[in-house]
């Protein structure tokens, strides 16, 4: 098989999309198979490169606009990739892909989408790009959907749910496992317990409601990410009287990553918005048996870690709530224990890397009749 992800951008660029395509690259890549990938670089130059046997072409960009890289060759680039692949398949939301494809893909493949979450915030290019994306999504032979959650709940999704497949994100289990060595230092107490936070200090993650939550939790906050929110959140931490309680790390090595899920007492992701539409870092929490503090929010977010099973899920904006569902844990070493063996079991059977590569390679079969 000629296989050919599209993707907004790749390796090494870091992000939940990122990996799984990454992931899924790698997976496919053997004796009877040709992969590639399309992305763009978020600004710069372009260029080809081989990744772990993988062939990726990366489109020139003057930047990014609404989350959308700025890169005019990418139509071109996609009519060339697609031209002698056997099966296209791109991850949603990427307009520059979708918009592409109806402009430049010149290729008789097989065309699968995994749509990972949906756009909710761009309402003014939304009515724009709506219609795009339904021709797109009409065209397409399978929509892959990361939790039944996404599928039943997106208005997008609703005309196209008989061709939409459930195939969860997952993590490479090898990778997390307690007693890793500490990398560095981390900036706790050590007579507190510990709050861990992981992701991209943007609108939709909710971080500012933990930050005024942990006014109500004796506990150390550990953020670990940056974004456009930074600033902000590190003055609301000041100004709510926790700034010697919340660390802001930054983007860290993959160690002192692994060090701050071992060390953590709770996970929290906090998001307000279905733009998270599934939330990988819990998984890599739940890995290390920490249990989850998430929101209901309309996407895959609770049902990956499962309310009273593997954590609590609470109202989103709401920091009450979300110091309560804390407070609960930290105060009940036993339920900590409990949800954290029900929180690795649930990954070990449901979210391995192993088995979305298996569940994807398995759709690309039925659609060749293999």
């Amino acid at each position: 098989m000629n296989l050919l992800h599209v993707s907004k951008f790749y390796y090494p660029k870091v992000g939940g999309i990122e990996w799984v395509v990454r992931q899924l690259a790698k997976g496919m890549t053997g004796p009877g198979n040709t992969v590639r990938v399309l992305s763009s670089v978020s600004r710069g130059f372009g260029g080809r490169q081989t990744i772990n046997g993988v062939r990726v072409s990366k489109a020139a960009s003057a930047g990014v606009l609404l989350s959308v890289p700025l890169a005019p060759t990418f139509p071109l680039h996609l009519r060339a990739a697609s031209r002698d692949a056997d099966l296209v398949h791109y991850h949603l939301p990427d307009p520059l892909s979708v918009t592409s494809h109806q402009l430049a893909a010149s290729t008789d493949a097989r065309i699968v989408a995994t749509y990972h979450n949906d756009i909710v915030r761009q309402s003014t290019p939304l009515k724009l790009y709506r219609p795009v994306l339904d021709r797109f999504l009409d065209r397409t032979d399978r929509i892959l959907v990361t939790s039944p959650a996404l599928r039943d709940r997106s208005d997008f999704l609703a005309p196209y749910t008989e061709k939409c497949t459930v195939v969860p994100l997952s993590i490479d289990l090898d990778e997390y496992e307690p007693g890793i060595p500490p990398a560095s230092d981390l900036p706790v107490s050590g007579d507190r317990p510990v709050v861990l936070f992981v992701g991209r200090l943007i609108y939709y993650k909710g971080v500012e409601y933990l930050v005024d939550a942990m006014a109500q939790v004796d506990a150390d906050l550990l953020v670990v990410g940056d974004g456009e929110r930074r600033e902000s959140f590190e003055r609301r931490a000041e100004d709510q009287g926790v700034g010697d309680r919340v660390s802001f790390l930054g983007y860290v090595s993959d160690e002192t990553l692994h060090h701050c899920y071992d060390r953590a007492d709770v996970f929290v992701l906090p998001s307000v918005a279905p733009s998270e539409g599934f939330g990988i870092v819990q998984l890599e929490a739940m890995a290390y048996r920490t249990p989850v503090v998430n929101t209901d929010i309309p996407s895959g977010v609770p049902w990956v870690s499962r309310d009273g099973e593997t954590g609590l899920t609470v109202p989103p904006e709401d920091p009450d709530s979300l110091a309560a569902a804390i407070e609960t844990l930290l105060a009940d070493q036993s339920l900590r224990r409990e949800y954290g063996e029900n929180a690795r079991q649930r990954v070990e059977e449901r979210f391995s890397r192993d088995r979305m590569v298996r569940e994807t390679r398995a759709v690309y079969e039925e659609l060749f009749g293999s």
